[in-house]
Formats: C-alpha cells, sequence, structure tokens
C-alpha cells in the first residue's frame, strides 16, 4: 500500500538533491507534489526525473508576493494540502571576522524567513492531520567553524517546531525538523576530495549520506507512519552529532 496515497504536497528547493529525491519518492507513494524553485530553467529535467504528478513553480520564497502566487496556484489546482516540506536553504563558510550584513540578510531571508512564511501562506489550505516539515542541518548543534550564520538559522527552525506543535495542536498539524549530516548534493560533490575524506572521518557509518536516504526520512515523518511524532528533530546523520 503506498504510503502518500492521495495526498498533496508541496517541496520547496525540490528541484535538486534532497528536495527532487523527496519529490520522486513522494510520488512514488502516491502523492501529488508541487515543487517550488528559483531556476525553471531545471524544471524539464525535474519533471523528466520525477514523471507524473508533478507541478514546478518558479518561485522565490523569500519574497511574499512571490509565495502568494504559489499557494494560490496550488489552491486553484488542487484545492488543499497534506504536507509543507520547507526545504529550500543556502549555507556558505564565512568566519566571523568576515561576516557581512549582506552575508546575514541572504542566509537568513532563505533560511528562517522563508520556512516562517511558507507554513503562514500554507496554513489556509492545510487539512487538519497535515504534516509540516523542516530541513535543518547537524550544524546548528555541531557548532562548525565559519558556519555562523547558517547554524544559527537552522537552530532558529528548532524553535518554529516547538511553537508550532502547540499553536497547531487543534488541528492536529504536526510540524518537525529533518536534519541531515553531510549528504551526497552537489554542494558537496563539489568539495576537493581531502576536504570530502576528512567529512567521513567524522561520521560513525564512516560515509557520506545519500539524498534518497533523506528521501525516506522525510517521507517517514510525512506519513502517518510518525503520527504520534511531533515538535520533534530527526537527524539522518550516521551519527555524526551523535557521538
Amino acid at each position: 500500500m503506498q504510503k502518500l496515497a492521495g495526498k498533496i504536497a508541496i517541496i520547496t528547493g525540490g528541484s535538486s538533491g534532497i528536495g527532487l529525491e523527496t519529490a520522486k519518492r513522494f510520488v512514488q507513494e502516491g502523492a501529488y507534489v508541487f515543487i517550488a524553485a528559483r531556476r525553471a530553467d531545471e524544471f524539464e529535467r525535474t519533471k523528466a526525473t520525477i514523471g507524473e504528478n508533478v507541478t514546478c513553480v518558479a518561485t522565490d520564497v523569500t519574497r511574499m508576493d512571490e509565495l502568494d502566487k504559489l499557494f494560490a496556484a496550488i489552491k486553484i489546482e488542487k484545492g488543499h494540502l497534506d504536507i509543507v516540506f520547507a526545504n529550500a536553504g543556502r549555507g556558505e563558510f564565512v568566519p566571523l571576522h568576515q561576516i557581512t550584513e549582506e552575508h546575514a540578510d541572504a542566509i537568513f531571508d532563505l533560511n528562517l524567513k522563508a520556512p516562517l512564511f511558507t507554513v503562514q501562506r500554507a496554513l489556509p489550505l492545510l487539512r487538519d492531520g497535515a504534516s509540516i516539515i523542516l530541513t535543518s542541518s547537524i550544524a546548528a548543534v555541531k557548532g562548525f567553524p565559519g558556519l555562523t550564520v547558517y547554524a544559527a538559522t537552522k537552530a532558529g527552525l528548532r524553535a518554529y517546531a516547538r511553537v508550532w506543535a502547540n499553536e497547531l495542536k487543534n488541528r492536529r498539524i504536526r510540524t518537525n525538523l529533518l536534519s541531515p549530516g553531510p549528504v551526497n548534493t552537489p554542494p558537496l560533490a563539489s568539495k576537493p576530495n581531502e576536504a570530502i575524506k576528512s567529512i567521513i572521518g567524522t561520521i560513525p557509518l564512516g560515509r557520506i549520506g545519500k539524498a534518497e536516504e533523506l528521501a525516506a526520512a522525510a517521507l517517514f515523518l510525512a506519513s502517518d507512519e510518525s503520527s504520534f511524532i511531533n515538535g520533534t528533530e530527526l537527524f539522518a546523520d550516521g551519527g555524526a552529532a551523535q557521538v
């Protein structure tokens, strides 16, 4: 039996990496998926990768007018939502003494402000019992040098999940975090081999994670299999943040 049969989902940042693999897995499990991403030139490849039951909407999730257009399109096409996966985000290594206002604004806008208003704009369409998933990171708890702003934004998502678990309890809407460790996505693949070897040395399982493994974790949080899990954080990190 498909785990998301008949469900309607929105995934931000869904044209590559974890978001794309999750969209593919959600569709395989019976969902219809809307993908919101900035780069419309990637949509043909995205659709070809996923196949059927997907709509791609060019959206800058840091802009309120574009979020409004996104959810208006979802309302017209499907009328409601069951799953929100606020996955869009970015990180950049910048030492404390080199942080600029521009850097801080860009990271906070995409990683912290955008998920807030994505979920807010989705609320009128969310059915009771829906699932909200926020992509955090082990950086929020590990204190990696050079990730001051990124880590702060990902830690802020933890506060969102705690508050929304209470605020949305009358509608039985669950909010949880998915916190990846190092995953084989384009940003990591671009690093030098020596850097990747060093990263692997910090992971008890001795390897980099796969986007498909994060998609499986997202599926768990989206489905009824996690029906009694709310306001918490699921680390999919090979043990990197645990020992």
